[in-house]
């Protein structure tokens, strides 16, 4: 293992050539561009033996991965915002046809207006594409998922797409201190895929059929059950990551001074950070406050989410992502993961940090202060209000 101080979308595309992908391809756009110029220039290098096609939109990278993955290749590829809209019927067709493509969606706000920063509204948009999606706290873990991802993605009890989230500019083009392991630990952790089904000559078969009424919907149920099952997975990929290299920020979700806290804040990205910072403050005055991380957002972990907030008396979650008229997207499955239960705390939603709005330290403070006091539902947090009338 190597100690180093690079860029975030560097150290990703450094574990991506780790991961020895057969085919890569990306169409750039900001911020992923330079996660896609680094592997570009490994395979032009030599570094990297993989096929790097050279597209002409988002739509075409995802297809080219759908083909290259349905030939039995191991396929990569990397966006953000507008272009994983773009992508959205190929994400359909990708999980419907169970294949194990992995992704690395650099966070971004989506359009209009443009908007080139942070949140997470064009992941959280494509949830129902029957992705697996993870998202990252820092530049560590960020490199870490993606190893784990063609882990996840290739175990025979799941052969699903994951998508690997980090947050746009704040982790794509900040430098941390990232732990890299060689290519030989790589490989044990990470052996060559041996797919299942693919298309060969040898032995034809179908991908993607038509199924009309009489069988459309088994092949949906089937895709919701093996979406459910692999959070078993992703917590045994987890468990084996730690095992081999020490590193483990939970599997499905993480917890920060939960046992005895009252008050408990729930976010997914890398104001995960900034929120355990805050806590610090908050605790160092006596107030009884925790954190829970959403790691994995799908398959969602209602069951870990309901086990970890029960001894909760309120739960304030913050959305990076919305859905206009009905409230945060987070909060809403949160809310959910409590339906029925005789006893359950009190959640509130925070809508924050949309197109890159600062979240500070002051932020969180002032959200867990103004939210025991005031106690309204869905709100936007820091609002100009001037910018409103």
């Amino acid at each position: 293992m190597v100690r180093t101080f690079m860029e975030g979308s560097k150290a990703v595309a450094e574990v991506i050539k780790l991961c020895r992908p057969n085919v890569i391809a990306a169409y750039p756009i900001t911020p992923q561009t330079h996660i896609s110029e680094e592997l570009a220039q490994m395979v032009a290098n030599g570094e990297l033996k993989a096929e790097y096609v050279t597209v002409e939109s988002e739509f075409a990278a995802a297809s080219v991965v759908l083909g290259a993955s349905a030939t039995g290749a191991r396929t990569y590829t990397a966006t953000s915002s507008q272009g994983l809209l773009l992508m959205t019927e190929v994400l359909f067709s990708i999980s419907g046809m169970r294949l194990p493509v992995v992704m690395t969606c650099a966070n971004r706000a989506v359009s209009s207006p443009i908007n080139i920063w942070n949140d997470q509204q064009d992941s959280i948009s494509v949830r129902d594409a029957g992705w697996i999606q993870l998202y990252a706290e820092d530049i560590q873990e960020a490199s870490d998922l993606q190893i784990q991802a063609f882990r996840i993605a290739e175990h025979p009890e799941v052969i699903l797409p994951v998508m690997a989230c980090m947050d746009g500019f704040i982790l794509t083009h900040a430098y941390e201190p990232v732990d890299l392991i060689e290519q030989e630990e790589a490989d044990a952790f990470l052996p060559p895929y041996q797919p299942q089904y693919y298309l060969t000559p040898k032995n034809p078969i179908t991908f993607g059929a038509m199924l009309g009424p009489e069988s459309y919907m088994e092949s949906r149920c089937q895709l919701d059950r093996a979406l459910r099952g692999s959070a078993k997975i992703i917590e045994e990929v987890a468990q084996e990551f730690k095992k081999r290299f020490g590193r483990f920020q939970g599997a499905l979700i993480d917890t920060y001074f939960i046992e005895d806290a009252e008050i408990v804040l729930v976010a997914m990205g890398s104001v995960i950070s900034t929120i355990k910072e805050a806590i610090d403050l908050l605790r160092a005055e006596g107030t009884k406050v925790g954190l829970l991380k959403v790691r994995c957002f799908r398959p969602f972990p209602r069951e870990a989410i309901n086990r970890a907030l029960v001894g909760a008396k309120e739960v304030l979650v913050l959305d990076r992502a919305f859905s206009p008229s009905s409230g945060g997207v987070l909060t809403t499955e949160v809310r959910a993961a409590f339906q029925g239960m005789e006893r359950a705390p009190e959640i509130k939603g925070h809508i924050v940090g949309l197109g890159g709005r600062e979240m500070n330290i002051e932020t969180i403070l002032n959200i867990v202060k103004d939210r025991r006091a005031v106690g309204r539902e869905d709100r936007f947090v820091d609002l100009k209000e001037a910018l409103l009338s």
